[in-house]
């Protein structure tokens, strides 16, 4: 079963917060959170805050959290603010605010099969 969490118009960039979701993908949820604490990057606390999102949405259908894992998390662009910059001789340079668009999914691990060894 999947659970996700959404979060839009997000002032970071959007090069920024995947480098925090390239670490954490695949990762079990417990193992993601506590790397996402520890993350020195704002986006890190921005991400947890989406994954925590998805685990309420996972509790309100009485799964268990140690059974969900994170199966995949978009990041994707959103609009960007135009904005000036003045410059000298009376002209401006125009840049953007970028805005990002986070997708997270969670997945509920089924039951692993295990191999036994020496076994005919």
């Amino acid at each position: 079963m999947e659970f996700q969490a959404t979060a839009k118009y997000l002032r970071v960039s959007t090069r920024k917060v995947r480098l925090i979701a390239d670490a954490v993908k695949h990762l079990s949820v417990s193992q993601a959170l506590i790397q996402l604490d520890t993350m020195p990057k704002r986006a890190g606390a921005i991400l947890k805050k989406v994954v925590d999102s998805a685990i309420a949405n996972a509790k309100g259908k009485n799964v268990e959290v140690q059974s969900l894992r994170i199966k995949t998390i978009d990041v994707m662009q959103g609009s960007a603010m135009k904005r000036w910059h003045a410059v000298s001789r009376g002209m401006a340079h125009a840049y953007k605010k970028r805005m990002t668009h986070i997708r997270v999914v969670l997945a509920t691990i089924e039951g692993e099969k295990t191999v036994q060894k020496g076994a005919k």
